[in-house]
């Protein structure tokens, strides 16, 4: 038996798709051709804007807009675009998630997200499944970000930059360059290391991890990482494990240029 709860003061409009045991708080707004999956929860004062999806148990947050024009001079706002969440998403308070800027483009959440207050996605984002943005994060327009990574409170990246799997980004980081799979990263496109908490919490075996780590320092230490990776997909013998064969994938894509490893200052 359905448990759908629909305030009094709601606003859904003819089109709307809700599925089963939804509920929708005071003062909402569920736009024409938004559809909610079952179990999906929109807090008071929240907006689901049209040609939004949101899979099944999606929770949106007080005063969140998903699925809102794109901030960009250029765009007609005649476009049919959309926004689509995963299962299982929860998005916090003030989030914003903007429509594509292309003609049927989607830009996208995956399944088991966690976007905390007051962060944005622009226009054409592809976020991945379980990454957690935390507060006051800002993704430009056609940022990408693997599964399973973090970007720490107040982040902020360019927009077309590439964020690997399983990245820890700190807390104000500013992010400019593509950032590889499995890599710490602080202030400035700064690398200081594997995300070794992150890998051993995904039971990556410490033989692995040696691998990655060998990789990560033969690719970034000097020269071309581009270059190198690609030497070192080359010596099939040498290079094993999944997640070192993944890292080393990641460099022969992208436009931007790669982060690179900090190299502590020494002192005579």
């Amino acid at each position: 038996m359905s448990t759908t709860s629909i305030h009094s003061t709601a606003i859904i409009e003819d089109g709307a798709e809700l599925g089963n045991d939804v509920s929708v708080g005071p003062y909402a707004l569920i736009e024409n051709g938004s559809v909610l999956g079952s179990g999906s929860t929109v807090h008071s004062h929240a907006v689901v804007k049209k040609h939004t999806v949101l899979g099944r148990n999606v929770e949106v947050g007080h005063f969140a807009v998903i699925g809102g024009d794109p901030q960009h001079l250029s765009f007609d706002r005649s476009t049919l675009s959309s926004v689509c969440v995963g299962e299982s998403t929860r998005i916090g308070e003030g989030v914003t998630i903007h429509r594509s800027i292309e003609k049927d483009g989607v830009t996208k959440v995956g399944n088991n997200c966690f976007l905390m207050g007051y962060s944005h996605i622009a226009h054409d984002c592809v976020i991945e499944d379980q990454v957690i943005l935390a507060n006051g994060v800002l993704l430009g327009g056609h940022v990408e970000v693997g599964r399973y990574s973090f970007l720490g409170g107040g982040a902020a990246v360019h927009q077309f930059v590439r964020i690997g799997d399983g990245c820890m980004i700190g807390g104000l980081a500013e992010i400019s360059l593509d950032i590889p799979p499995q890599v710490l990263v602080a202030g400035r496109n700064q690398i200081s290391g594997l995300n070794l908490i992150g890998l051993r919490r995904r039971k990556v075996s410490s033989v692995e991890i040696a691998e990655l780590k060998q990789c990560l320092h033969l690719v970034l230490s000097q020269g071309n990482p581009a270059k190198n990776a690609s030497e070192l997909l080359g010596k099939h013998a040498e290079i094993k494990s999944n997640v070192a064969t993944s890292f080393l994938k990641f460099f022969l894509d992208g436009n931007r240029g790669f982060a690179r490893k900090f190299k502590k200052e020494t002192h005579a």
